[in-house]
């Protein structure tokens, strides 16, 4: 009735573990890369290195739960080397500028003085329906009220409006 438990089989690799690293390391990269620049204003809120995060450790934990892989300890390696790197890429964009703005776009200005700044709009294939749709949820009717609108490095359209003051300068005091 019942089989018996074959301990060995489930935690000892058949893989060897540095391709299990190496592939991973490949995988994990070459779709942060295509993230990046295919994806950015898809991604929402949820940073892309995290949505990537989620999803390639939901299925490497999948497959190590399960026979695909041969070994727990398989698919444990294969996690661990997932969250490495994205733990290695962020460390890097925190400790070095040019390395942030490799991962994480600049700010790209939509909207200048109520004119609609059309190559940026076409570098990021936003349509004018799209970017209405961004003013009105602001409750905004007309692009004449908006000094500036920007494609936030989250895919999110960020307003400000011609009546609001502007931030202060480094000089002002500032009151926390």
């Amino acid at each position: 009735m019942f089989e018996q438990v074959d301990w060995h089989s489930m935690f000892v690799p058949k893989i060897p573990i540095l391709e299990i690293v190496i592939r991973g390391s490949i995988i994990y990269l070459g779709l942060f890369l295509l993230m990046r620049v295919i994806l950015k204003r898809e991604s929402g809120t949820l940073g892309i290195g995290d949505m990537l995060l989620v999803v390639l450790i939901a299925d490497a934990s999948q497959n190590g739960m399960t026979n695909d892989y041969t070994s727990v300890t398989e698919g444990l390696i294969l996690v661990v080397t997932i969250i490495v790197w994205s733990y290695a890429l962020n460390w890097l964009g925190f400790h070095f500028p040019m390395f942030q703005r490799l991962l994480k776009p600049g700010k790209l200005l939509l909207v200048k003085d109520g004119r609609i700044v059309a190559e940026n709009m076409r570098k990021e294939l936003v349509t004018r329906s799209e970017l209405m749709s961004e003013v009105r949820a602001n409750g905004i009717s007309d692009l004449s009220r908006i000094r500036e609108a920007y494609m936030e490095p989250t895919g999110r359209i960020s307003i400000i409006c011609k009546d609001e003051k502007p931030a202060s300068t480094p000089d002002e005091k500032k009151v926390l």
